[in-house]
């Protein structure tokens, strides 16, 4: 068999760990792939170590990574978002052909993707872009996929990616077809965004157990690993549980030498971003994206610290049921962003034209992801039983979860306020609960204020929705209004 013979079923380009990974994983389950990285010295370190005694295929140059192909011709980049995937589009397009399908694997703005797709279909060519969720053991051993872009492309990966994706317990595989254009990346950003808002939720119970218990970093890893047996049964509370249990050299927990200063790569901050330009209150993650800002000002703290002054923690009570209050508000706010991030996909899907399936996103993320869980279980429920359900706060079972652990909620929440322990993303899931269940909110005051200074009009309850009329607040303003808006 000659270099140029076609033979492979896909090429991967981009050696990183999750590049490397999926090839892997690709390999593992019988498909023949190309290797091919812009610095090509790495394709032969892989070929030597990692990809050694396995089926993958080695290429030195576009070029020869292409003439290896069979058709259509599968190529997935597992680079770096932004300009990097654009100046892969455009090398590898002078080299491909009408049908052949170019697969963007990274974290994306699903924006960029939806151009990229009619830019590459404008060219007789297929794109995907697709989330790709489970970190580098996910990517390994069965990550999460959400696919979406060219609907024709779909037919040609289903087999690949359902057979290299995570399985649930029925063996149904956590991928399928999410939508349109950029539908693959925005279900992943708004994955992402969610997984901002679970790990501070996970952060703030943490914080709120060890200041007002003093608990030892064993102690609270023992309670994560309790938690971890019932209704938060979770990837991300299970590696809490792994993370406090473990030791440094000296054997003292290593969590306590990690500075508290977190990153971000910008996926929940575009999760906010567009949130705001949908009108939807995802506060919860919002919140998550400004508790990393917020910990990231570390010098500016420390000088604080020796100037303000609050209350100082501290507890006297039943422990037992001071954790189990903390675990109720951990659980209870968890399914406020859940449920918050569900409204923000439908409506994006409302404002893009996306059919997206809600209880099989549930699926998609139930395993293999970061936020992977129990709880995705009884979201795909939810939607099992009503398809059109608007919001998962209005399903009888979430409804449920909320009024049995809406007390520990409230307990903990206050508590925090009163002892100075900062909870950011508990506190303001609760407020989002408070304001969605009443029937009258203070934003009539706020419309009479807006049309005081700035004739924005209101309308009146006693008049049909729709109906906008001005006030003359002052008896000198006229008659003149401004035009009214939705922000």
């Amino acid at each position: 068999m000659t270099d140029n013979t076609p033979q492979a079923d896909i090429a991967v380009i981009g050696l990183a760990v999750m590049g490397q990974n999926l090839i892997l994983n690709m390999n593992d389950h019988g498909y023949n792939v190309v290797a091919y990285n812009r610095t090509t010295s790495k394709v032969d370190d892989f070929l030597k170590n990692e990809a050694a005694g396995t089926n993958v295929i080695g290429a030195h140059s576009i070029e020869e990574m292409v003439a290896r192909l069979k058709t259509p011709r599968r190529v997935m980049l597992m680079i770096k978002a932004g300009k990097a995937v654009d100046n892969a589009i455009e090398q590898l397009l002078p080299h491909l052909e009408a049908g052949d399908i170019i697969i963007d694997g990274g974290n994306s703005l699903f924006t960029d993707t939806g151009r990229r797709v009619k830019y590459v279909e404008s060219k007789g060519l297929l794109y995907i872009g697709t989330g790709v969720s489970g970190g580098e053991e996910g990517a390994r051993k069965g990550p999460s996929i959400m696919p979406g872009g060219s609907p024709a492309a779909w037919p040609h990966v289903k087999g690949m990616f359902q057979a290299i994706a995570a399985k649930v317990e029925d063996g149904s595989p956590c991928c399928d077809w999410v939508g349109e254009g950029g539908a693959g990346h925005y279900v992943k950003m708004v994955h992402n965004g969610i997984e901002y808002g679970d790990m501070q939720l996970i952060g703030e119970a943490y914080q709120i157990m060890k200041q007002q218990l003093n608990l030892s970093a064993d102690e609270l890893s023992t309670i994560f690993a309790d938690w971890n047996k019932g209704e938060l049964d979770s990837y991300l509370i299970q590696i809490t549980s792994e993370i406090l249990a473990f030791k440094d050299n000296d054997g003292t927990p290593l969590v306590d030498k990690i500075l508290d200063t977190a990153g971000q790569k910008g996926t929940g901050k575009w999760t906010v971003m567009s949130s705001a330009e949908l009108g939807q209150p995802v506060t919860v993650i919002a919140e998550a994206l400004y508790a990393r800002c917020l910990s990231a000002l570390k010098d500016e703290r420390l000088k604080a610290s020796k100037i303000l002054h609050g209350p100082n923690p501290g507890f006297k009570g039943d422990r037992d049921e001071f954790i189990e209050s903390v675990r109720q508000a951990l659980y209870a706010a968890k399914i406020m962003s859940y449920a918050q991030g569900y409204m923000l996909m439908h409506a994006a899907a409302d404002e893009y034209g996306w059919h997206l399936n809600y209880g099989g996103i549930a699926l998609m993320w139930r395993g293999g992801c970061i936020i992977r869980s129990r709880f995705l279980g009884d979201i795909k429920s939810a939607y099992d039983k009503n398809p059109d359900l608007t919001n998962l706060l209005l399903d009888p079972f979430f409804a449920g979860s909320i009024d049995a652990n809406q007390g520990g909620w409230r307990r903990t929440v206050s508590d925090a306020a009163l002892s100075g322990i900062p909870a950011p993303a508990l506190s303001s899931a609760l407020s989002f609960f408070d304001g969605y269940r009443q029937q009258r909110l203070p934003a009539n005051l706020l419309q009479a204020q807006r049309d005081y200074f700035g004739a924005h009009t209101y309308e009146r309850t006693d008049t049909p929705r729709g109906q906008f009329v001005h006030t003359n607040w002052t008896g000198q303003g006229g008659t003149a209004s401004s035009s009214t808006y939705n922000a």
